[in-house]
C-alpha cells in the first residue's frame, strides 16, 4: 500500500508518502431512486489490441456494456453515445449508432432506462449549406435511434450552429425535427466550454437572450419535449430557465460544478440530473440520491460535498477534455484493463492533473478498491516517468 506521490500542483516536486484518507462507500439499497430524474451519460471502453488505426477505433463492447449494467444498477439511466462518450471526439456516427443498438438491447435485459444522442455529426461542415440539410441530418439519426428503441436526447448541432443566420433558424430545425418523433425528446444545450463550434447557439453569444429563444422553442413544441439538459455551468442561469420552462417539462442539470444545489433544488422547484461526472461518482450519487428520497437532506449533502471538488478539477479548463479523468478514474476502480481511449484521449491531461485527481477521489470515497488503485496509480506513475 506504499504509495509515494509530488506535492499537489508541482509533478517534478519531492516525492512523499501518501496515505489513503478515504473509505469505499457502501452499497446502495436495490432499487434506486424516486424523487429525481437521473441519467449519466456514459464514456466507451476501447478495445487497445484490436485498434491498429486511431481514426478507426475499435470498442471493448463487453467492458462498454458492463459500465452500463453498473450504472443501471445503481438506478441511473444512461444516457449513450453523447460528448462523454466522445461523440464527434474520434465516435463518429457509424460506431455511436452501433453503440446505441447494443446499449438499448442491453437495457431491456435489465430494465435499464437509456436515452441515446441524435445529431448531425455525420455530416461534412464544409459541405452544409441550407437548414434542409440540417433538417435531413437530423431526421435521419432520430428515426435510427427510434428504431432502435431509445429516446432521443437531441444534440446541439455544430452544422446548425454553422449555418443559421437568426432565431428562427433554430426554432425552424427544432420545431421540424420535434414534430417528427414518436415519443417526447430530452433537448441539450451544450455551451462553447465543451465545444468551441458551438458558440453563439440559439443565434447570440448572450447567454440571456439565446435562454429566451431556446424557451420560444420548448413552448412551441412542449408536448414533444421531456426536458432540457443545459451545460453551461452557470448555476443562476440554470435555476432562471428551470422557473420558466412550461409544465411538465424537465430541467435536467448538466452543471458539473454546482450539480449538488441544482438537484437539490429551493423552494420554487429543482432540476433532474443528466451528468457526464455521474459516470465515475455514481455510487456517492446515488446513495446521495436515496438519502433525498428519505428526506435526510444532511447525508445528501454529506455524500456529494466531497465530490464537487473532484468533478471541478475533473471538468477544469479546457473542459472538453474532461473525458481523460473520467477514463482514468474508471481504470483505477478496475472497470477496464487499461488508461488508454479513442482518439488518443488519454494523453490530453497532464500527469500533475490525474494525479491531483486520484487524490481528490481518495477524499471523495470513490477509490472502490484502495488496493487496486495504488498498483495501478504505480503503474500510471512508473509509465510516466519512463
Amino acid at each position: 500500500m506504499d504509495l509515494l506521490l509530488p506535492d499537489s500542483g508541482d509533478s517534478n516536486s519531492e516525492l512523499h508518502p501518501y496515505a489513503l484518507i478515504g473509505k469505499p462507500l457502501p452499497q446502495p439499497k436495490p432499487g434506486g431512486f424516486t424523487s429525481r430524474v437521473a441519467y449519466a451519460a456514459a464514456h466507451v471502453v476501447l478495445d487497445p489490441a484490436r485498434t491498429t488505426n486511431i481514426a478507426a477505433p475499435v470498442l471493448d463492447w463487453d467492458a462498454t456494456l458492463a459500465f452500463r449494467r453498473h450504472l443501471w444498477s445503481l438506478g441511473f439511466g444512461v444516457a449513450e453515445a453523447m460528448d462523454t462518450a466522445q461523440r464527434g471526439m474520434g465516435l463518429d456516427w457509424p460506431l455511436a449508432l452501433e453503440l446505441i443498438r447494443r446499449s438499448v438491447a442491453e437495457a431491456r435485459t435489465c430494465n435499464g432506462v437509456i436515452a441515446c444522442g441524435a445529431g448531425t455529426d455525420h455530416l461534412q461542415l464544409d459541405s452544409v449549406h441550407t437548414l434542409n440539410d440540417i433538417v435531413a441530418a437530423y431526421s435521419q439519426q432520430c428515426e435510427a435511434v427510434e428504431a432502435a428503441g431509445g429516446r432521443v436526447i437531441l444534440m446541439a448541432s455544430r452544422a446548425l450552429a454553422r449555418v443559421a443566420r437568426s432565431p428562427e433558424d433554430y426554432a425552424h430545425v427544432y420545431v421540424t425535427i420535434l414534430r417528427q418523433l414518436q415519443q417526447p425528446a430530452i433537448l441539450h444545450w451544450l455551451g462553447p466550454m465543451f465545444d468551441p463550434a458551438l458558440a453563439g447557439y440559439w443565434g447570440t453569444n448572450d447567454l440571456r437572450e439565446a435562454m429566451q429563444h431556446c424557451l420560444e422553442v420548448i413552448r412551441a413544441s412542449a408536448a414533444k419535449i421531456d426536458g432540457i439538459k443545459i451545460s453551461l455551468l452557470d448555476a443562476d442561469l440554470e435555476i432562471e430557465m428551470r422557473r420558466a420552462l412550461p409544465p411538465g417539462v424537465r430541467m435536467y442539470t448538466g452543471d458539473d460544478f454546482n450539480y449538488d444545489r441544482l438537484i437539490l433544488g429551493d423552494s420554487e422547484g429543482y432540476s433532474d440530473a443528466l451528468l457526464g461526472i455521474f459516470d465515475p461518482i455514481a455510487p456517492a450519487a446515488a446513495l446521495a440520491l436515496q438519502a433525498l428520497d428519505a428526506g435526510d437532506t444532511a447525508r445528501y449533502i454529506e455524500l456529494l460535498a466531497p465530490t464537487i471538488p473532484l468533478s471541478r478539477h475533473i471538468f477544469a479548463a479546457p473542459t472538453y477534455n474532461y473525458k481523460t479523468g473520467i477514463v482514468f478514474l474508471a481504470w483505477l476502480n478496475g472497470f477496464q484493463t487499461h488508461f488508454r481511449m479513442v482518439s488518443g484521449a488519454e494523453t490530453a491531461r497532464s500527469r500533475t492533473h490525474l494525479i491531483d485527481l486520484f487524490k481528490l477521489a481518495d477524499a471523495a470515497n470513490l477509490l472502490r478498491n484502495p488496493e487496486l488503485a495504488i498498483e495501478r496509480m504505480k503503474i500510471f506513475l512508473a509509465q510516466e516517468a519512463a
